[in-house]
């Protein structure tokens, strides 16, 4: 049987159409979304810092590290639930590493500190690193390596496993970007203008940019 260029041309575009359905319906691979857990202190401030970095999808503030299921946020700040304030960072690999958000992560808290954080002191405001598998414990050893031959300090913030994460209740979710008006100190405020104060009050930016410098990537 010989082919003409007739008959070819109809075989030619019916198997393009067989490949490109083909193609069509390959199921798109899903993009590499992670997390990383750490806690720096106050929650707004970290959640704050994070939100703005390329690659990060979503940050959570909320609780980890203690005994108590489900914490309120008077139970943590009182003491004896064994919990810190952390931040549950979910990111997409393919823009950004988890070395990379653990090198911010060191250089936008004071690691020196066993005590809190700036003005915020207790058990609940130490810094940690929340590692969730053997390969971020590994990573989260060799950044702190790295920050503390950069620091010339020793770095007191621990590694530790992977652990429940209990969101914090929804008021404290994107708490400086709040217009709703609260009572403080200075009288009524929006939540953003509060939480602005807060943070330069308690002397946030000041310690990091008084340790880290021009390293510092969030410190204004």
């Amino acid at each position: 049987m010989y082919l003409t260029l007739q008959t070819l041309k109809p075989l030619v575009l019916g198997a393009s159409i067989v490949v490109g359905l083909a193609v069509n319906s390959t199921p798109a691979k899903a993009a590499p979304i992670e997390t990383a857990v750490v806690a720096g202190g106050c929650f707004w401030c970290v959640e704050a810092d994070f939100e703005k970095v390329k690659g990060v999808k979503e940050v959570v503030s909320g609780y980890a590290g203690g005994t108590v299921a489900n914490p309120t946020y008077k139970q943590v700040v009182r003491g004896g639930t064994g919990h810190y304030e952390v931040v549950q960072i979910t990111y997409d690999a393919a823009q950004i590493s988890y070395a990379k958000i653990l090198d911010m992560f060191l250089r936008s808290v004071d690691p020196t500190d066993a005590g809190g954080q700036f003005c915020d002191r207790g058990d609940s405001y130490r810094t940690a690193i929340f590692a969730a598998n053997d390969d971020q414990a590994k990573v989260a050893r060799q950044e702190i390596a790295e920050a503390e031959k950069d620091l010339g300090q020793t770095i007191v913030t621990p590694v530790l496993g992977s652990v429940p994460f209990y969101p914090a209740e929804d008021y404290h979710q994107d708490y400086y970007k709040k217009s709703d008006i609260i009572l403080t100190r200075f009288g009524p405020r929006q939540k953003s203008v509060a939480y602005a104060k807060y943070r330069d009050a308690c002397g946030r930016d000041q310690r990091v940019r008084q340790l880290w410098g021009t390293a510092a990537p969030f410190a204004s």
